[in-house]
């Protein structure tokens, strides 16, 4: 007969998160690999994945960065792009109540894509799973060490990474995986579709700013879809 321990959830987190790291690998180099072709120093791009820890806002900010994008342009950007983490962080609060401040300062830091979806799935299937906080820490802190040691990588031995290996197709495909495990709902499909449309129409757009009409328009959109399917009548039978 098995237990369920803090320990033993760690480690399944830690091995649920495993596959997706592949992709994770590529995404990190790229991150530390664009930080030097923009002049920045190796200390000053692996800092930048230290303190930012997001992917997509570091890779828009050191293209904006390149562009010479006004300081306010970089900070908006920045901030549409990680708008959703305040949505993840609403929805993974349901499952981690009451919480010591020394949980609610660290695992907020580790939020990524891939640890909410990961999570949320699995605190959705099994609302009383014991020990959800080590389940989410261990697939956090996996992600953190590889996107940490990947964006090291790529900050030191960026220029020496041929142009051919063509690593740009990593970070599309990330979020893609992860997007097609949460398209439950016509809501969520809605608001992808919407944003994924936008995103394509609004690509000329200078500083890509297209990327956060995208995010408006993909919350708006399924706000507005959530909204519309909860007002619906209810046939009676």
């Amino acid at each position: 007969m098995s237990f369920t321990t803090p320990r033993s959830e760690f480690l399944a987190g830690v091995r649920i998160i495993l596959p997706i790291q592949l992709g994770v690998v590529p995404f990190a180099l790229i991150a530390g690999v664009s930080a030097v072709s923009i002049g920045m120093t190796a200390v000053q791009g692996i800092g930048m994945s230290l303190i930012v820890f997001a992917g997509a806002a570091q890779l828009v900010s050191i293209q904006l960065l390149d562009a010479h994008a006004p300081l306010l342009v970089i900070w908006l950007s920045t901030f549409f792009i990680n708008l959703r983490f305040f949505m993840y962080s609403s929805s993974l609060a349901t499952h981690l109540p009451r919480l010591p401040w020394r949980w609610k300062l660290l695992l907020p830091y580790l939020l990524t894509d891939q640890a909410y979806a990961m999570s949320i799935l699995a605190f959705t299937q099994q609302p009383e799973r014991p020990y959800k906080r080590y389940y989410y820490l261990g697939m956090a802190v996996t992600l953190w060490l590889v996107w940490m040691g990947g964006t090291t990588v790529g900050a030191l031995i960026g220029v020496l990474i041929p142009t051919s290996w063509s690593l740009n197709f990593a970070v599309p495909l990330t979020f893609l995986a992860l997007l097609m495990a949460t398209l439950k709902d016509r809501p969520s499909l809605l608001a992808a579709l919407a944003a994924g449309a936008t995103a394509v129409l609004a690509a000329s757009l200078p500083y890509k700013t297209g990327l956060i009409l995208a995010a408006l328009v993909g919350i708006g959109v399924g706000m507005a879809s959530d909204t519309l399917g909860r007002q619906r009548p209810t046939a009676v039978s």
